[in-house]
């Protein structure tokens, strides 16, 4: 046993000891610990790079054919309940841990940049390295219930970041609806443990579903009660990895500052959501049914984030329904049986998808200059444009991020979704078809974002538009506080008044932003050549623990070259008749997009408002929320708060009442005594 295994548990806790040491000195000397704000940046960066260092230390050994390693101690026991806690080290773990830890390191990096003058700079970095540690903690796991506790940390981090500029309604209301949502699907996950454990009185990964499988097969347990346990466990990555339904929180979550959004959607908590089910595979694959939802389920999401971002204006959110996208691939490919090509596309995306957040923050650093603090004017492309003449490092990393999610060989996305795309051309054709035309939707929308972006001529100066954005972001969307057409116009010209820079045009960021964003551009173009079909080294690495490896591996030998020419020439078509039909519109201007969208106003419409989601869920489930409270409110006010109200009410007449009687006076309680016994003769008397 290699002595690097003994201190794999030191991964998750450096990050740990950064964020609370960090954490206290803000409790205990705010001032002096602000000050130090460098100090304690570099501090937290350096102990996120020694869990890189270790990450790496141990992925290498698990390459070279070291043997998984567990190493636990029991947490809770009573009677024949054993609960342990420990960490697990194998091959999905080893890449996890590289994947996390090196975009964490490199978010952190860009955060000095991007965060220097925010008055929040070290809590943001504490919260960083808390959400780091959690990660890590749910990605060593060696049971589910371990997974669960950390699993909630992340959420719990989650919410300390979107909303960490929390004195905006924006990013207060976004980590509600983010904590909330997630609720929903933890909540599932929660229950289908319980269940498993019901069934199996077992809580580790490879036990559960072996037993599961021999309780069906033996007739012990039914089939639909194995799919209900299984579904309900799919119900946590629902949530964290944003599918159909739970995904309206995603996007939302923009309104954290640019390098959480990186973190959250590259490589912590959307990936938690497909890196359990990867862990949970042996209970999946038994279940077919199951598998089947899995499957749909990603296929549905990755179609629907397509098409809602070929119509979002926000850079940001134009990325998010992007990711949520990209997260229905992986889970349509879980679901599909083809474990190492979702791990494979969860791996490349982690990379070009934090290169192109950060590459959005780069890009609103320098709008920042122009438009001001603003993010309705800093964040939407309908200002930018041109921006590659004054910021070339963003443009060309934002590009080279844009052909590897579009499926440009050699770029790493076409190894990875091209992988996806023929085991469900393999496996199922009607999927196969929803992933063929996304990929085309997802490179025509990249696009319109890049030209959007980096092409044409600077808009930013623009007053009218600027006007424009200002006065459609002021109209509420519904209930109290709409305005009339001159208050509108009155206050948006007051925002207009505020709202400026120091400069008419913007300007490259500096070097902590840059250098992040070249170092991912690395990943981003090569690292899919380890999984191509030619040699597959991911596949042979990354094999999912169960009987069906030996078939992926046979799989993998059975490679034929027309089959795989014939499917990436047909997705390598689809993605370049995207690129050109966004050329066509944003960069070249011979279509007008106006004019497609009024020839398509329903379909338009129906991008444009996101599929009407958020709407539905706010009229059923909040309006729906508030009138069930109110009913409440109601029976608390008239029954629980009335029954009360008379107990005290009869109390305080019985009081005045017996005050009366009780006057110290002898001759009258001998009058009372009297009284009573008369009363007792003429009643028993009667009788």
């Amino acid at each position: 046993m290699e002595a690097i295994y003994q201190y794999a548990w030191l991964i998750p806790v450096l990050p740990l000891v950064g964020a609370m040491l960090v954490g206290l000195g803000l409790i205990s000397a705010n001032q002096a610990t602000n000050r130090l704000r460098q100090l304690n940046a570099v501090f937290v960066i350096s102990l996120m790079g020694a869990a890189t260092a270790l990450s790496f230390a141990i992925l290498w050994s698990q390459i070279q054919g070291h043997a998984p390693y567990s190493r636990t101690l029991e947490w809770a026991a009573a009677g024949n309940f054993h609960l342990s806690m420990g960490y697990t080290i194998d091959h999905l773990t080893a890449m996890m841990l590289v994947v996390v830890t090196t975009v964490a390191l490199l978010v952190m990096v860009y955060t000095d940049g991007y965060m220097a003058h925010d008055p929040g700079y070290v809590r943001f970095y504490s919260y960083l390295s808390l959400f780091g540690s959690s990660m890590l903690g749910l990605v060593v796991s060696s049971n589910i219930v371990q997974i669960y506790i950390f699993w909630e940390l992340v959420g719990m981090c989650s919410y300390l970041l979107v909303g960490f500029w929390y004195d905006r309604k924006a990013a207060a209301d976004a980590c509600q609806k983010a904590f909330v949502v997630n609720r929903v699907g933890d909540f599932g996950l929660l229950l289908g443990i319980l269940g498993l454990y019901w069934a199996t009185n077992s809580f580790e990964f490879g036990e559960i579903g072996e037993r599961l499988q021999t309780l069906v097969e033996s007739g012990s347990i039914s089939s639909f009660l194995a799919v209900v346990f299984a579904v309900l466990v799919f119900l946590g990555p629902v949530a964290k990895s944003a599918q159909f339904p739970l995904h309206v929180w995603l996007p939302d979550a923009m309104e954290g500052p640019t390098p959480i959004s990186a973190l959250i959607h590259a490589a912590t908590m959307v990936a938690a959501g497909v890196f359990l089910i990867a862990r949970m595979y042996p209970l999946f694959e038994g279940i077919p049914a199951a598998m089947n939802v899995i499957a749909y389920t990603g296929a549905f999401t990755a179609f629907l984030g397509a098409t809602i971002a070929i119509t979002q204006n926000d850079i940001k959110k134009g990325l998010a329904y992007s990711t949520i996208s990209q997260l229905g691939y992986m889970v349509m490919a879980m679901g599909l049986g083809a474990y190492g090509a979702g791990l494979f596309h969860l791996m490349t995306h982690a990379y070009f998808k934090a290169m192109l957040f950060l590459g959005s923050g780069s890009v609103i650093h320098g709008m920042e200059a122009v438009v001001g603090h603003d993010p309705v004017l800093a964040q939407d492309m309908r200002l930018m444009g041109g921006l590659r003449r004054y910021m070339p490092v963003t443009a060309i990393t934002f590009l080279i991020g844009c052909l590897a999610i579009s499926g440009i060989p050699p770029f790493a996305g076409f190894w990875s979704k091209d992988e996806i795309l023929g085991a469900a051309f393999a496996t199922n054709p009607l999927l196969w078809g929803v992933g063929y035309l996304t990929a085309g939707i997802t490179a025509f929308y990249m696009f319109r974002m890049y030209f959007s972006t980096f092409e044409g001529k600077f808009r930013g100066n623009e007053m009218e538009i600027r006007h424009e954005l200002k006065s459609a972001a002021l109209v509420p969307n519904f209930g109290p506080g709409a305005m009339d057409t001159r208050e509108l116009a009155a206050t948006a010209s007051s925002h207009d008044s505020h709202d400026h820079g120091h400069s008419e045009h913007p300007h490259e960021s500096p070097w902590t932003m840059a250098l992040p964003l070249v170092v991912l551009a690395i990943p981003s173009m090569l690292i899919g050549l380890v999984g191509t079909p030619f040699a597959n080294y991911f596949e042979e690495f990354i094999y999912p623990p169960s009987e069906t490896a030996a078939m992926a591996m046979e799989k993998a030998a059975e490679f034929e070259p027309t089959e795989f020419y014939t499917l990436a020439g047909a997705s390598v078509g689809i993605s370049l008749l995207g690129i050109t039909l966004a050329s066509l519109m944003y960069l070249w201007r011979k279509i007008d997009p106006a004019a497609i969208a009024a020839k398509i106003q329903p379909l338009y419409e129906l991008s444009l408002n996101k599929w009407y989601f958020d709407d539905i869920y706010y009229k059923v489930f909040v309006l729906g929320s508030r009138r069930l409270a109110r009913q409440v409110m109601e029976v608390d006010y008239r029954v629980v708060d009335g029954a009360v109200n008379l107990t005290g009410f009869f109390t305080l007449i019985s009081g005045e009442g017996l005050k009366y009687l009780e006057n110290g006076r002898a001759q009258f309680y001998a009058l009372i005594v009297f009284a009573a016994v008369l009363g007792m003769v003429i009643v028993f008397g009667v009788t």
